[in-house]
């Protein structure tokens, strides 16, 4: 019985969506990372544990760094069990790399994720953007688009 729980608790398909970033940032350019975890982050990234509202990147020690990411202890973590938050390295190609760090140093442009979801290989992989911040009027029209279309579906037009 405890088997057949555990299955049901640990996903094959993790993709856990940034969802308040589409609605405060313009998306530029997307990358997908590897991520560097510890331990028992990798279990508890497949159960679902996530949360990356808050989340951003930046350049330091020669790397790209992933901030404010929420992954929860695992449930069956001993004193093993990871740090909910913390750093984590991102891993891009040498090119991306230099690419994103030009291109984050220009006025207004910021490095943030989007989803984190686990890929074919089974490794932990983060999306990321290169973002622009959206301004008070664009999010207005984002939602009157979003509202008209919610409309549009339920009147069966």
């Amino acid at each position: 019985m405890a088997k057949a729980n555990d299955k049901d608790r640990i996903k094959k398909h993790v993709n856990i969506v940034n969802r308040r970033a589409s609605f405060e940032y313009q998306f530029l350019v997307k990358y997908t990372a590897g991520i560097m975890l510890k331990g028992t982050e990798i279990k508890a990234i497949r159960e679902g544990n996530v949360t990356m509202s808050d989340a951003f990147c930046t350049f330091h020690n020669n790397g790209l760094w992933l901030h404010n990411m929420h992954i929860a202890k695992f449930t069956e973590g001993t004193y093993n069990n990871h740090e909910p938050v913390r750093e984590r390295k991102l891993l891009l190609n040498k090119r991306e790399l230099v690419q994103l760090e030009k291109k984050s140093h220009e006025q207004g442009l910021t490095i943030i994720p989007i989803r984190v979801f686990i890929s074919e290989r089974g490794f932990a992989k983060v999306e990321i953007a290169l973002a622009r911040g959206k301004k008070l009027f664009d999010k207005r029209e984002d939602i009157k688009a979003k509202d008209q279309k919610r409309e549009l579906d339920r009147g069966g037009y």
